[in-house]
């Protein structure tokens, strides 16, 4: 009977009681997604082809961006094939990649706010020292370690995922496959799939925060350390842009990690506006974030514009 019932697919979920509502909230989900795809990719091609980002800060800005686009890029068919289609259904193979994409992007989003927290550390405490600290061949190192550890670490729960059978409702909460939403679903022991995740976040996510607000600690001091008034505050609003987008990073996941642990009595609705939010505001704000606080991403958008114009 197991066998049976396992074999069946999984559904998703859109927003229970709305779905009449559906085509209309695709079309704000839809300029959404358009817009992170226009946004985060515009930055990626600027990067690419202005020779004057072509430094640490950017290639690791590059890194974020490439990972927003791809967390889109992963949720946007499953999301807008629920709303505009009504197609529910998806394979355990397919929901069990999606859930291994969604979770092991935000662990190296978590990883690249902290090296690009590092790296403001070396340019404002070794300035003169910053490209010879940063080569482009540590650049890629910290980087290939930083995606390597956020697809390797997801790995043991996702396999753990994939073995287990499937007795009971097979109606996923949401319009993406998750492993806590899955896990409900299995009719097996899961004790690894609940304590390893504990684990994986104080050791990535926590972890990664801690280290962060050390790093920033050390240049609050450095800055403090500056004779020039003028010096401290350039110095400062280098720091500004990746500020901004740690906070909208981590405090979208505290209100989700909050609202998933303590909201039992919070309307199902809200977990699910709490999910999109999540997933969607922190690729949806980091473009914006940069191209208005970094004065060379603002050149070089605007040169683009008036090239275009031309």
């Amino acid at each position: 009977m197991w066998l049976n019932i396992s074999a069946a697919p999984f559904l998703l979920t859109g927003f229970p009681g709305l779905e009449i509502f559906h085509p209309w909230i695709s079309i704000s989900f839809f300029v959404i997604y358009v817009s992170i795809l226009l946004s985060n990719g515009t930055l990626l091609f600027l990067i690419r082809e202005d020779h004057t980002l072509h430094e640490p800060m950017y290639y690791f800005l590059a890194i974020l961006a490439a990972t927003d686009l791809v967390v889109t890029l992963t949720t946007m068919p499953t999301v807008l094939g629920v709303l505009w289609l009504d197609h529910r259904v998806i394979s355990h193979e397919a929901c069990y990649f999606q859930a291994y994409l969604i979770h092991s992007l935000s662990i190296v989003e978590s990883g690249v706010l902290l090296i690009m927290a590092y790296d403001r550390f070396i340019a404002i405490r070794n300035p003169l020292r910053y490209t010879s600290i940063l080569t482009n061949a540590k650049v890629v190192k910290i980087g290939l370690g930083v995606l390597m550890r956020g697809f390797i670490l997801i790995v043991p729960i996702i396999i753990t995922l994939s073995g287990f059978p499937y007795c009971k409702s097979h109606v996923l909460s949401h319009a993406f496959c998750l492993h806590q939403d899955v896990i409900k679903l299995a009719c097996a022991d899961i004790t690894f799939n609940r304590i390893y995740p504990i684990v994986l976040v104080s050791l990535t996510g926590f972890l990664d925060s801690v280290l962060i607000i050390i790093s920033y600690i050390l240049i609050l001091n450095t800055i403090m350390g500056i004779a020039s008034g003028k010096e401290r505050a350039k110095a400062l609003n280098t720091c500004v842009s990746h500020i901004s987008c740690v906070l909208v990073f981590y405090v979208t996941v505290t209100g989700l990690t909050l609202i998933h642990r303590f909201g039992k009595y919070v309307p199902h609705i809200v977990h699910i506006i709490m999910s999109y939010i999540y997933f969607l505001f922190p690729p949806f704000m980091n473009p914006i974030i940069y191209s208005i606080k970094t004065k060379q991403i603002r050149n070089g958008i605007n040169h683009l514009l008036s090239f275009h114009r031309i």
